[in-house]
């Protein structure tokens, strides 16, 4: 059956039901803005169906596939770990990958490029750290316990982006943006906090041969090597030696980030002159037939339109957009889907209320994100610091402080590592993650439509 066109330059092009919903071009921010949307809302989905199996009669095989071991082989070197650490430890350097080409690109051209611009949201993630940290640690001074200081500092920026973005027409985009480079400054504070405060036993071996393969990959960088290939290969050789130092092993991810090429081959006014050159050629190839099976010509321009458009973007941007598709829709989910499986005890849910560790990630994560970023945005705005976002008021900033209680991923991760092997602990700081995450983003997300509504 055949559609009529309304619109006669149409003609002659034929959609796929779905296609038209992906021609409308997207700047890489309302990109970035909409994949983080969509995370934010699989990632919840499979939060819950993690929960359901893990308080269903499918826990005990929910538990048993966790805990499966898989390994790899090659004569007597041999590299066993549980699915669950394969998880964590190794797909989840694809994240911190994302992440690290986030962050660099944000430090470029991005929010935290101009200091002035980057300023208020730098300032409000510093405090939006430290905040949570101090609540925890005074509820947790000492013990075992102390060490999950680090659960609440982080935001989990598809949650956060996600609610925010459900009452875009009601806030202003700049405040947006805002959470968005906050976010991202956060990411890089806790991967610091990881990389500096979650090492256990050292290899100075290991750490040094880390070391000469992260030289080697800002080597590569430094000759104008932009294939890929090289980068990965160096870069699994990276991963297996900080898992080996002691250094947690997806720290590899942020270092092979920052030392992609973020250079084009092109510059875009010397695309742009051969790109009109190919166009002519295509036109007067065309005219010698519209078949581009037999037309070997068309075919040959296209070759090239096709080489010159990918020389034109750096090598940065081709791996953040090529990337960040199946770590936002594949590997996070996986992620949620083996550590958000906490079983449910209603027998004993006033101990769990009640416990430490629960409370302090609970109220670092909701009085310590707001209190830390509100008060470090007031304090940076009274000392004429950092400015507000365009369009932007007061009261949104700490509506939005809100919304930084959300720190399902990161946070969780943290919480693997501070209590590995402290099984008690770690349920609880999950839970406390999932409670805080699920009041920050109803709190935050009524407080921003109720300022919506009463502008």
């Amino acid at each position: 059956m055949q559609t009529k066109h309304s619109d006669s330059s149409e003609k002659g092009i034929l959609y796929a039901p779905w296609e038209k919903a992906f021609d409308r071009l997207l700047t890489p921010f309302e990109e970035f803005i909409h994949r983080q949307t969509t995370s934010g809302l699989l990632l919840m989905c499979t939060a819950v169906i993690a929960l359901l199996l893990a308080n269903s009669f499918l826990a005990e095989a929910y538990q048993h596939v966790l805990h499966t071991r898989l390994g790899i082989q090659l004569g007597s070197w041999n590299l066993d770990m549980t699915l669950h650490h394969w998880v964590n430890d190794g797909l989840m350097t694809l994240f911190f990958f994302v992440v690290g080409m986030e962050l660099k690109r944000e430090m470029l051209v991005g929010e935290l490029a101009d200091l002035r611009q980057a300023a208020l949201p730098i300032i409000a993630a510093i405090g939006g750290m430290v905040m949570p940290a101090l609540i925890y640690l005074a509820i947790n001074p000492e013990g075992d316990a102390a060490r999950g200081w680090g659960i609440p500092m982080a935001t989990d920026i598809a949650f956060a982006v996600g609610a925010l973005v459900l009452l875009a027409s009601r806030v202003p985009k700049a405040l947006i943006t805002f959470l968005v480079a906050l976010a991202i400054a956060d990411d890089l504070g806790a991967v610091m906090v990881i990389a500096l405060f979650y090492t256990y036993e050292l290899s100075l071996t290991w750490l040094g041969i880390a070391a000469v393969l992260s030289l080697l990959l800002f080597a590569f960088n430094y000759a104008g090597i932009r294939k890929v290939a090289p980068y990965f290969g160096i870069g699994i050789l990276l991963w297996y030696a900080l898992l080996q130092s002691g250094v947690h092993a997806t720290l590899a991810g942020v270092i092979c980030a920052f030392a992609i090429p973020a250079r084009p081959k092109y510059d875009p006014s010397v695309f742009s002159t051969h790109l009109k050159e190919l166009v002519r050629r295509f036109d007067a190839s065309h005219q010698q037939g519209g078949n581009i099976m037999t037309n070997e010509g068309m075919y040959s321009v296209v070759q090239h339109l096709e080489k010159g458009a990918r020389s034109v973007q750096t090598p940065l941007q081709q791996l953040d957009h090529s990337w960040h598709l199946p770590v936002a829709f594949l590997v996070i989910p996986i992620f949620a889907l083996f550590n958000a499986g906490i079983p449910l005890q209603l027998g004993s849910l006033s101990d769990t209320m009640t416990h430490p560790v629960m409370l302090g990630v609970l109220f670092g994560l909701l009085l310590g994100k707001f209190i830390g970023i509100t008060g470090a945005c007031w304090l940076a705005l009274r000392l004429g610091i950092g400015q507000l976002p365009s369009g932007t008021r007061f009261s949104q900033i700490a509506a939005v402080s809100v919304l930084g209680g959300i720190g399902f991923t990161m946070s969780i991760f943290i919480a693997e590592l501070g209590f590995a092997g402290q099984d008690e602990y770690l349920l609880m700081a999950k839970t406390g993650v999932l409670l805080a995450s699920l009041l920050a983003g109803v709190l935050g997300f009524f407080w921003l439509r109720w300022l919506g509504e009463n502008r």
